[in-house]
């Protein structure tokens, strides 16, 4: 299967995934204080995965889709993944994987110039 195909395929679930994350997260903290630190890393996550679920959908049309499809998928889920990860469970242990995921990201946007 070709590269790009896989990417957008992945760009296809990640952006269900993350309009999925987004409806759980206007429901599931409605009753929480709008300035809840969960609540705004929850949001910043939904935010980073919508962004980098379109952002894959170009990857699939780059000159490399699938060393930019791999770069941004792997920004998705250190990234966006630690920070639903703390968000739902209250629980900072994966909170340093959120710096690497960031990085791949601006790799994977970079990636997409070749």
């Amino acid at each position: 299967m070709a590269a790009s195909l896989v990417v957008r395929r992945f760009a296809a679930l990640s952006g269900a995934s993350a309009v999925t994350a987004g409806a759980y997260g206007a429901h599931g903290f409605k009753n929480s204080d709008p300035d809840d630190y969960q609540r705004q890393l929850f949001e910043t996550a939904n935010q980073y995965h919508f962004y980098h679920s379109l952002a894959l959908l170009g990857a699939a049309h780059c000159g490399k889709p699938a060393v930019a499809g791999t770069l941004l998928m792997a920004g998705i889920g250190m990234f966006c993944g630690s920070l639903y990860h703390q968000a739902l469970t209250g629980d900072p242990s994966m909170r340093k994987a959120a710096p690497v995921g960031g990085m791949a990201m601006i790799a994977g946007w970079l990636a997409m110039i070749l």
